[in-house]
């Protein structure tokens, strides 16, 4: 298992959508975050869309992945053909060993039986690609129906990117999404969380938090991983709540992402140092903690 930074980890930065940030992060910029934090893995999905990228700029993105000794997964959202086909031809190139999927888009919500009508015929160019697909659980389906999905497609080539929290959507929490998803996982993302009364005493708010401060317990996850035979690679992503200003709230992010990897790099490598150290040219100032 090695540790990564998923584009997810700093949404705000990059930008979500009706709140653009002045200068948002770019595919190079993530890359040299990861590079400043020491990790060995990133995993880009669709809110930071390789496929957009210019020639030249895809070409120098992946020529410092690779002089940086950082490993890429890809990532996108939607299975219409014409997605899959570019995601599935950039990730064959980036060596991505999977290519992560959620299942739904705006106006694209298939059943089960549909996505799999529809992800069926790729299996030919996926196993000739060297590729597998990685479908995330994300809200709406429950875990028994995703193994269903993976199993009548065929485990050989499509699996679970394993989301710790995602599954609170469909009212299932992490045990019950690691016990039935573990022996399928192709990822794994770490999402950390709170689970607390408002002052109104009306309900629970379920919010994120950096990874290693809340709720969430790491170890059984690790160890039904191990349990199940998948080494994987484990991925960290943050909820962060806006603030009272988008500056605030990027700040924030950036503060619990650095938090989050310094907090898993004790729980899952057993030390405070990278296990390589970061590229001396991606190492500006660290942010306050």
């Amino acid at each position: 298992m090695r540790l990564g930074l998923g584009s997810y980890s700093l949404a705000w930065a990059i930008g979500v959508p009706g709140h653009p940030p002045a200068s948002p992060i770019t595919a190079l910029g993530f890359l040299h975050e990861a590079c400043r934090l020491g990790v060995q893995v990133i995993q880009v999905c669709e809110n930071l869309p390789l496929t957009r990228l210019a020639p030249r700029e895809l070409n120098r993105f992946e020529a410092e992945a690779r002089d940086a000794g950082i490993s890429i997964e890809l990532g996108t959202r939607g299975i219409a053909e014409s997605n899959l086909r570019a995601h599935l031809g950039l990730a064959k190139r980036l060596r991505s060993p999977f290519l992560r999927v959620v299942l739904d888009h705006a106006g694209d919500e298939p059943t089960p039986e549909e996505a799999i009508r529809r992800l069926r015929p790729w299996k030919a160019a996926f196993s000739e690609a060297g590729v597998k697909l990685g479908v995330e659980n994300h809200d709406r389906f429950l875990c028994a129906t995703l193994t269903g999905i993976v199993r009548e497609l065929g485990p050989d080539w499509v699996g679970i990117c394993l989301d710790t929290v995602n599954s609170f959507g469909a009212l299932e929490g992490p045990d019950t999404v690691v016990a039935q998803l573990a022996p399928y996982a192709l990822s794994l993302h770490v999402k950390d969380f709170t689970v607390t009364r408002p002052p109104h005493q009306m309900g629970f708010v379920v919010a994120g938090c950096a990874a290693g401060e809340g709720r969430l317990q790491l170890d059984p996850i690790l160890e039904a991983l191990r349990a199940a035979g998948r080494d994987v690679n484990a991925i960290l992503e943050t909820w962060v709540a806006p603030g009272p200003d988008l500056e605030e709230t990027i700040e924030r992010e950036r503060r619990w992402t650095e938090r989050g990897i310094a907090n898993l790099r004790r729980s899952i490598l057993g030390t405070l140092e990278p296990s390589s150290p970061p590229d001396p040219r991606f190492h500006p100032t660290r942010l306050p903690p």
